[in-house]
């Protein structure tokens, strides 16, 4: 399909705060994961399927997906696989308030706050009520745990405010299997999930990632409609006139850098002016062995030149891809660690990469 190989390069979380005065900073802390709903499709993940186009930037065709990309910025929608609470603790309701939901309780180091909207336009996927469907769940980062699934109760309105007397729980998985790699857009968790008979109509699907080796949860809202399809996707770039385009990326897909399995790299702009932007690249281990050495790559957007960069070595080939590798100081990442390195570029107004920055070997 034409959108996979168009899939977005994601965006991630660490600043380097001092690099815009000339100052070289190094970051160390605890890696965080990643992952949220693929099939059926959430919010972010969807979004970020109908914004992203081949030159990088975001043109969401959705109006929901418009007004999110609009009210919490580019950041979040880059960072669709991280609606996360790294305090959760497995907790639920009387934790995490009604109507924050899908934001993982505003508490993400992300503002999701947008993709609470109450409204009945989100991407959704179309469903049979009583079947089963193969649920898919990005694996971003690898980690152990449960998968909570519930679905909002007959009567429930898009309209309103998804609170948790709004929810059932149909299914608990605990560590399902894997296809495709971490780190790569893809690879994912996948199950099988008999879905409840006798509904019609709007719905949405509501799963919470329990990892039972960190108090990190992950929180996914997905918009369904049971009305005898098998898993199309309306409402994003591409679909309506075909319903039967899979949203869902190829885990071998040939666009996709070769990730090195526990290193993973996630990208964000941290600040921008006129003709340039500083950037910042969190480079993490989830690997249980000391990572040493490690080198990321990726293409930058059309009109982006790399200048410089600090806490790593820049190079840049022929057809304009980078690869950053690590300095001397930085060159090991402890378990469950990450560091980070900067850059700046000049810019034509397009300051994210095009496909996917992930970690080569070095």
């Amino acid at each position: 399909m034409a959108l996979r190989s168009r899939l977005v390069s994601l965006a991630a979380v660490l600043a380097t705060l001092l690099g815009g005065l000339g100052l070289s900073f190094l970051w160390q802390k605890d890696a965080q994961a990643h992952g949220v709903a693929m099939m059926p499709g959430s919010r972010t993940y969807l979004c970020q399927l109908d914004a992203v186009t081949g030159t990088g930037a975001l043109d969401p065709t959705n109006p929901a997906c418009k007004a999110a990309l609009n009210q919490s910025g580019a950041t979040a929608l880059y960072n669709w696989f991280a609606v996360l609470d790294s305090q959760a603790g497995g907790r639920g309701q009387g934790y995490v308030p009604d109507g924050t939901l899908c934001s993982a309780g505003d508490r993400s180091p992300y503002d999701f706050s947008a993709y609470n909207a109450a409204r009945s336009d989100w991407p959704r996927t179309h469903l049979t009520s009583g079947s089963t469907i193969k649920v898919q769940y990005s694996n971003w980062a690898a980690h152990p745990g449960d998968f909570r699934v519930y679905i909002t109760k007959p009567g429930w309105s898009p309209t309103s405010q998804l609170g948790w007397n709004d929810l059932q729980l149909i299914q608990t998985v605990t560590d399902p299997p894997q296809q495709g790699s971490p780190g790569a857009n893809g690879g994912h968790y996948y199950w099988n999930l008999q879905l409840p008979s006798g509904r019609s109509g709007d719905a949405l699907i509501f799963m919470q990632w329990v990892r039972s080796d960190s108090q990190e949860n992950f929180f996914s809202c997905s918009d369904v409609v049971f009305d005898g399809g098998n898993g199309e996707v309306t409402g994003i770039r591409g679909s309506g006139t075909d319903p039967g385009t899979d949203p869902t990326p190829d885990p071998t897909d040939p666009t996709d850098p070769p990730h090195t399995g526990e290193c993973m790299a996630v990208y964000s702009v941290t600040n921008s002016w006129s003709g340039g932007f500083q950037g910042s690249v969190e480079v993490m281990n989830h690997g249980t062995s000391p990572l040493n050495g490690w080198a990321v790559q990726w293409k930058p957007g059309q009109g982006t030149t790399i200048g410089s960069a600090w806490n790593g070595t820049l190079t840049t080939g022929s057809d304009g891809t980078v690869t950053v590798r690590n300095a001397d100081h930085n060159r090991v990442i402890p378990p469950d660690g990450s560091v980070s390195f900067g850059f700046t570029a000049t810019s034509s107004g397009n300051n994210f990469p095009v496909g996917t920055i992930g970690c080569v070997n070095p």
